[in-house]
């Protein structure tokens, strides 16, 4: 297989990049903006006066940087030409994802919150693919920010398996109006603080467990019964992470967003146009995390720079043979299937099992390899909860579990 990009992609990097340096970095070093991005950033960014959510400046100043994109015709890139977009494929994607990444932090891309300027959109993909008439003229406005639509999948006791939720839907009648009652609670509900919409997940039939009777509906986030319990602060803050509670929200029938029973097709619509683009993100931001490290290292005069040395010399040979090893998975996986695109995602990032409580700032973790901490950075997503002997006990570190995934005839070890 030939891993050469293609010369027009290689040419598309070269316009973004000049488009970086006319629009994105003038905006970036504007106003102190560069506050955003040095290291008073997570005090910047943060409201922790407002429970941790982001600062209202520092959502507006993402906002103007895709609309700059957008004018320029990068944010819509991956998304069909009908809607304004450039129908960009997943190969394109992902060298643009990991191309930026590799850049470094910057208003251009921002891992922490799936900012880009080539924008990740798979809600638009969701909403193309399963929505009405109605709700698919909801996507030009989910593009420029008239509507928020976040992603109510997870539960505080049910993370990676989603089909044993038990937030449940049952066909209902208020004031002649025909629905649906639900009831139950969601974990990461990214972007409720904002959001017009949720897409929210619940069993309508079937036994837990059970890949069908799971239905989508888009629920408007201000519905009686919708009540934020708490935002989940996270190791790299701000946050805009919430538990969720839906109380007996009623929902009318034309609320359903897809088909009835078959909304775990949705769910896999969403998770699969974001997999391989993170594990590109997170296969471009490690070469960075490496130079971080033995930067700490060189300029090190303490007597603990042997110890850095022998905690980052093997590793760092061993994450350039798995970038090399994940850029080639990466490059290979056109349109990604759900076993292909999970384990390029797997040999791309460090991430565990996500969702469930796992990935709170005020939750118990405990190590899975000793390997190494984590550095500030880490997307929350990094560790996991496991059962700990000393419940009272708060301790932190970095978990690097090695799921073995299924793919075909081959078995695949993280």
């Amino acid at each position: 297989m030939d891993f050469n990009l293609p010369t027009d992609l290689v040419a598309y990097l070269d316009e973004l990049d000049r488009f970086i340096a006319r629009e994105i970095k003038p905006l970036e070093e504007a106003d102190d903006n560069i506050r955003f991005f040095d290291h008073r950033r997570e005090w910047a960014r943060t409201d922790f006066e407002n429970g941790g959510l982001p600062r209202r400046e520092w959502e507006l100043l993402l906002r103007k940087a895709k609309d700059l994109a957008d004018k320029a015709g990068h944010l819509r890139f991956a998304i069909p030409k009908r809607y304004g977009g450039k129908d960009g494929s997943n190969l394109w994607m992902a060298v643009i994802r990991e191309h930026f990444a590799a850049k470094g932090l910057g208003l251009h891309n921002d891992l922490q919150n799936e900012h880009s300027i080539v924008g990740n959109l798979p809600l638009v993909t969701m909403l193309d693919r399963y929505g009405s008439a109605e709700q698919k003229a909801m996507i030009e406005g989910s593009i420029a920010g008239k509507y928020r639509i976040t992603f109510g999948l997870t539960e505080p006791e049910h993370g990676s398996d989603a089909t044993h939720m038990e937030t449940r839907a049952v066909p209902a009648t208020r004031d002649n109006v025909k629905g649906w009652l639900i009831n139950g609670e969601k974990m990461w509900t990214t972007g409720m603080h904002v959001a017009t919409h949720c897409a929210l997940f619940a069993r309508t039939s079937g036994n837990d467990g059970d890949a069908r009777g799971i239905t989508c509906f888009l629920v408007p986030a201000r519905s009686d019964g919708v009540k934020v319990e708490q935002y989940m602060w996270t190791f790299n803050m701000p946050t805009d992470h919430p538990r969720v509670s839906f109380s007996d929200v009623f929902v009318p029938e034309d609320a359903l967003f897809g088909e009835v029973g078959r909304g775990l097709s949705l769910a896999q619509c969403f998770v699969h146009e974001n997999r391989i683009r993170q594990a590109a993100s997170s296969l471009g931001a490690a070469p960075c995390r490496c130079m971080a490290a033995w930067a700490i290292r060189d300029t090190s005069r303490s007597s603990t720079s042997t110890a850095i040395t022998v905690a980052t010399a093997s590793p760092k040979a061993a994450r350039k043979s798995r970038c090399e090893r994940s850029r080639a998975s990466c490059s290979a996986i056109w349109e990604p299937a759900s076993d292909e695109a999970e384990v390029a995602d797997r040999l791309c990032t460090r991430r565990c099992r996500h969702g469930g409580d796992g990935s709170a700032r005020d939750r118990p973790v405990s190590t899975q390899s000793a390997a190494t901490a984590p550095s500030p950075a880490e997307r929350p997503h990094d560790v996991r909860r496991v059962n700990h002997p000393s419940r009272g006990c708060r301790k932190y570190v970095c978990s690097l579990a090695r799921p073995i995934y299924q793919c075909g005839n081959s078995r695949v070890t993280r």
